[in-house]
């Protein structure tokens, strides 16, 4: 099964606009694929470079983060997967919404790949496009056939106006990754 979608911020403010964010997931055989796709006027976007040694790291949804989330239908328990640009990451469980947050211990590392397209490749502030690309096996997590629900989404922090919230889906009156109404099938 495959979901690609375009992610939205929550709320559309000026210098937003330039920037389009997409994410395709794919499942399949027990293993979750996210490619995420970030093009536009990167410049003031925060990216900072990659991490020569990334780690589990707390708190990376405070700067820009791709985070997804996952869980099974009908149950409480669901996974937050956060991804740093600088490739640090982290990987949780919760049992309910919002409740008990920990690293999840069945997994150890998370390595993902980024890829940095720049118009001109001498010139760092010409940054066209930013990808992210993760591949995880869930066999310590879920099993093989169990169904999926997910929502993709993002923090990005702007130099000028902050940290904006974009998802597939935003369900409530306020940003919150958290709301299951916001998961989709996959």
């Amino acid at each position: 099964m495959t979901l690609s979608r375009p992610l939205v911020p929550f709320h559309a403010e000026p210098g937003l606009e330039d920037l389009q964010l997409a994410c395709t997931a794919r499942l399949v055989a027990g293993v979750l694929t996210l490619h995420y796709s970030l093009s536009g006027g990167l410049a003031p976007i925060l990216l900072p470079a990659s991490s020569p040694e990334p780690h589990r790291r707390d708190g990376l949804w405070q700067s820009t983060c791709f985070e997804a989330f996952i869980g099974q239908p009908g149950q409480r328990r669901y996974w937050e997967i956060n991804l740093a640009p600088n490739g640090d990451w982290n990987l949780y469980v919760l049992s309910d919404y919002r409740k008990d947050l920990q690293p999840e211990l069945a997994v150890r590392e998370l390595p993902f790949s980024l890829h940095r397209r720049h118009s001109d490749p001498a010139n760092p502030q010409t940054l066209d496009q930013f990808e992210l690309a993760l591949s995880l096996d869930l066999g310590g997590l879920l099993k093989a056939d169990d169904p999926l629900e997910l929502s993709a989404t993002a923090v990005l922090e702007h130099r000028d106006i902050g940290c904006s919230y974009w998802a597939w889906l935003h369900s409530g009156p306020e940003a919150d990754f958290h709301r299951r109404d916001s998961f989709l099938a996959l």
